[in-house]
């Protein structure tokens, strides 16, 4: 299986690596160079530097052979316009995109993008945190009678 992932930074390193390790082909884009760096110095998998909306940069990158996309850059904008492109250009099902603003992230979805929101999943996981613990309500003291 080949996955390309757009955007090498925490996310997106640890995603690239991840699959590297769970035995996909793995080519991760990045603008910066520097970025390979944090696929460690035995990263078995491609690198390209560019822009993941260049459409040539994503074709240097094997999009033509992909069988997943995964796209976890900064930017919303930039990750929903190469998702869209990887879904409805090179006509990759498995396109997978991080999306931090919970309303545009459930919109897309809609339109048939996969979409990953850590805000939302952020805003849920906390709360029920806080649900679960067991503190007690503070209580005003009874008044003196």
């Amino acid at each position: 299986m080949k996955a390309i992932v757009v955007g090498c930074g925490r996310v997106g390193s640890a995603v690239a690596k991840k699959l590297t390790k769970s035995g996909w082909d793995v080519t991760a884009i990045d603008e910066n160079e520097e970025a390979l760096a944090r696929l460690g110095e035995h990263w078995s998998g491609g690198f390209v530097v560019g822009h993941g909306m260049d459409v040539n940069v994503l074709r240097e990158a094997g999009i033509a052979e992909a069988d997943a996309v995964v796209v976890a850059t900064n930017g919303d904008n930039t990750n929903i316009v190469v998702g869209q492109v990887a879904q409805k250009r090179f006509g990759i099902e498995c396109t997978v995109v991080r999306i931090l603003d919970p309303a545009r992230a459930e919109l897309y979805s809609t339109l048939g993008l996969r979409t990953v929101s850590p805000t939302s999943t952020a805003i849920e996981v906390l709360t029920e945190a806080v649900k679960s613990c067991s503190v007690k309500p503070l209580r005003a003291p009874a008044a003196a009678s």
